[in-house]
């Protein structure tokens, strides 16, 4: 399947930064770097626009560049997705569906999370962060939230990622990390809910600071 592993090439070059926020991107020019022809390059092309990373520009495409209040837009959906597949997944702990490791290895993440921010592995930090509110999210076990959460997550992180600087609230993330696995673990819908949405909102304050 070329289309798809081409897809999924480009998917990781936007999103590390190779190919920056507003940058155009030709057939040929991506075909040569990933080695391919250029018809799995221009069907990737349209994946990549239907999921939002890329946009229409002129006779060619160009990454994803929000606007700030696009990307408050965005950051507002995802603060309800979140909050939702929060309560899901502290629903689900309540009902016993939850497997101790499940909750753990989001312990774990989130323990990863902040060791990189904290030592300033800016770039790791990024990944392990998204990694963690991914697992959460996959523990409601809503995959249509997810996937849309995956769409947002993909936007917020190319438009978000030419801002990324040394965390001045670094503490204040894992503290909030750590409050919602706690309403997750203890089963409480409502206060999972409720954090992941004051996180999510903070969050998206902090970057709008730094556009």
């Amino acid at each position: 399947m070329q289309t798809e592993s081409t897809r999924r090439r480009l998917r990781e070059l936007i999103l590390d930064g190779s190919y920056p926020a507003g940058s155009r991107l030709a057939e040929v020019e991506v075909a040569e770097t990933l080695g391919v022809s250029r018809t799995p390059v221009r069907e990737a092309f349209r994946a990549l626009t239907a999921d939002g990373l890329l946009s229409t520009a002129g006779r060619g495409v160009q990454v994803v560049r929000l606007a700030a209040e696009e990307l408050a837009q965005v950051y507002r959906v995802r603060a309800a997705l979140e909050a939702l597949t929060a309560e899901l997944a502290a629903e689900r702990q309540r009902a016993g569906r939850l497997a101790p490791a499940e909750l753990a290895d989001v312990a774990e993440l989130a323990d990863r999370t902040h060791r990189a921010t904290a030592d300033g592995r800016l770039t790791e930090g990024v990944r392990l962060n998204r990694e963690f509110h991914r697992r959460v999210a996959e523990l409601a076990a809503n995959p249509v939230a997810l996937h849309t959460l995956d769409r947002l997550w993909d936007q917020i992180q190319v438009s978000t990622l030419r801002s990324l600087r040394a965390p001045d609230r670094t503490d204040l993330v894992d503290a909030q990390h750590r409050e919602l696995l706690a309403a997750i673990t203890a089963g409480d819908p409502a206060a999972a809910a409720d954090a992941a949405r004051r996180h999510v909102l903070d969050t998206c304050a902090a970057d709008r600071l730094t556009d």
